[in-house]
């Protein structure tokens, strides 16, 4: 995407409230949204973390009309 910003760790938990420490642990493991590394950080597409909080909430949503 043209102007997807690139998120470290630090960025995605300011977006999440998820630790950094867990996004770099599920990088570790190859779960959660798609990373990868740009030179020697690890990074996440700002538009990939949008879909994955979108797929989240359709899985687990509940509630709804009265």
């Amino acid at each position: 995407m043209q102007n997807d910003r690139y998120l470290q760790a630090k960025d995605c938990e300011a977006l999440t409230g998820i630790p950094a420490a867990t996004w770099r642990y599920w990088a570790w493991l190859g779960t959660g949204p798609e990373s990868f590394k740009l030179g020697r950080r690890r990074v996440w597409r700002q538009s990939v973390i949008a879909a994955w909080i979108a797929a989240q909430e359709a899985e687990t949503k509940t509630g709804g009309a009265a």
